[in-house]
């Protein structure tokens, strides 16, 4: 049965569910920042999919870039990312990148602590990512 970690529910809000994956917005307003989470039990890498549920994902990740590119702030290049060095669940960030944003060229990762949205902000965004997806 598919459990979501616990690390997610700390650092994102939820967005909704996509055919495969949970859908979480990154708790950091310097970012457009969408995680997603494929509702497979155990999974933990990219090969942990079959062909079907890859696919699937692929067409969430493109999603996931359109909604990041609808909350409003400028987007120069998409990251894409399922590192999971520090959260081991299955998981794919699709970050909006800015030259002028903090870590600019650098990953976002571990480059600062994270600067939460203001509830009204939080509301605006979340607001604009589920209707960019459909939720």
């Amino acid at each position: 049965m598919f459990e979501l970690d616990e690390a997610f529910i700390a650092t994102s809000a939820a967005l909704g569910d996509l055919p495969l994956s949970h859908v979480r917005l990154q708790d950091d307003a310097r970012y457009p920042w969408i995680v997603l989470i494929p509702r497979r039990a155990g999974a933990r890498e990219l090969e942990d999919l079959d062909r079907e549920d890859l696919a699937a994902l692929t067409d969430e990740i493109l999603a996931a870039g359109r909604a990041v590119r609808a909350l409003g702030m400028s987007v120069d290049k998409l990251n894409v990312g399922a590192l999971g060095n520090v959260t081991p669940q299955l998981h794919v960030h699709v970050v909006g990148r800015h030259v002028a944003d903090p870590a600019w060229p650098g990953p976002v990762w571990g480059h600062s602590p994270a600067l939460p949205y203001t509830p009204a902000d939080l509301e605006t965004v979340t607001a604009a990512a589920g209707a960019a997806l459909g939720l």
